[in-house]
């Protein structure tokens, strides 16, 4: 286990990042997931206009180190803010700049790494980690100076990748030991311990913490997700101009055809409206993964994690009871 894995994992009652998202993360789930014991994040770009980005972080390191004073037994999980480093982003270096003022724990990048970034973050000891689709971005982002990655593999919400996890993982593993987490259509206690067997440092958990109480999402979002599965999934760039997994139920509302969807032109990448269409995401077009039919009811953060974690722990006696019996049978 690499130091950095282990100092976060010392701090974290279950190896479970949750991943940014965009609208929904707000302090008030960020620091919900980090007082339940796992990496809470939020997008910087959530926080609007930019100079409430100061406030937002403020609020959230003084609320946790309150938490730690009074849970010395328990304490708070670091947190991480997301920063899209695409240059449509004209408050990158304004944003930076606020996660160093505040001494950000873990900085998560996105669509574009840059090492002064990653200096800025390494400067007061920060962590970085940079999310990625394939193993070619992943050694870009690592020689640019990240810390960590990321693997985003098929069927994860949101902007995801299309190539399996176990090959993903694979080929990441072949050549990297630093730390790194698995996103795609992880939504179960038990998901999250397939991540770690097939080498991930961490499960990468989106889409179930949009359907908890905390989060920032409509009424009618968080229901659908309880009443979806992964056959509701779409794949789609019309809406950003990247690639990304859509709820079917919101495209059809819009009144769009899931089935025949024109493809965008990537030059047209809008992260704030989706402006590619009229419908915009994610205000009526919702990301999600393709691991929601695990999620049957809005749940409050707390609640979600004790699930994950009672779910992990059965899924590891099934495993080690299983190999225990496998110990006892004669090689073939």
């Amino acid at each position: 286990m690499s130091p950095i894995v282990a100092k976060l994992k010392s701090r974290m009652s279950m190896p479970v990042i949750a991943s940014p998202l965009f609208i929904i993360s707000t302090p008030d789930l960020v620091i919900a997931q980090c007082k339940a014991g796992i990496i809470g994040s939020f997008p910087a770009l959530n926080a609007r206009p930019a100079t409430l980005l100061d406030e937002w972080l403020h609020r959230i390191t003084e609320e946790l180190a309150a938490w730690d004073r009074d849970h010395p037994d328990h304490p708070s999980a670091p947190f991480a803010v997301n920063q899209i480093v695409h240059r449509s982003n004209d408050r990158l270096d304004h944003d930076v700049e606020m996660c160093v003022k505040h001494k950000v724990p873990v900085v998560i990048t996105s669509l574009g790494a840059r090492p002064d970034l990653n200096d800025a973050i390494h400067s007061y000891g920060g962590v970085t980690l940079h999310d990625v689709i394939n193993a070619t971005f992943s050694r870009k982002a690592i020689e640019k100076g990240a810390d960590g990655l990321i693997a985003v593999a098929a069927g994860a919400g949101g902007h995801a990748g299309t190539i399996s996890p176990l090959a993903l993982i694979q080929e990441i593993r072949e050549w990297f030991d630093g730390p790194l987490a698995l996103s795609g259509a992880i939504a179960s206690g038990s998901a999250v311990l397939a991540a770690e067997a097939m080498g991930a440092d961490f499960g990468y958990i989106g889409s179930a913490f949009i359907a908890t109480k905390e989060a920032n999402a409509a009424a009618g979002y968080k229901e659908m997700i309880t009443e979806s599965a992964a056959d509701d999934i779409v794949y789609s760039n019309l809406f950003t101009g990247v690639h990304g997994n859509y709820l079917r139920p919101s495209i059809v509302r819009a009144g769009l055809d899931p089935e025949n969807l024109p493809v965008s032109d990537p030059s047209a990448m809008n992260f704030g409206s989706g402006g590619n269409t009229d419908a915009k995401a994610w205000k009526d077009i919702w990301g999600c993964g393709q691991g929601i039919g695990a999620i049957k009811d809005v749940l409050s953060v707390g609640e979600l994690v004790a699930r994950f974690q009672h779910e992990y722990a059965d899924a590891l006696a099934r495993v080690n009871t299983n190999a225990i019996c496998r110990m006892g049978r004669p090689l073939a």
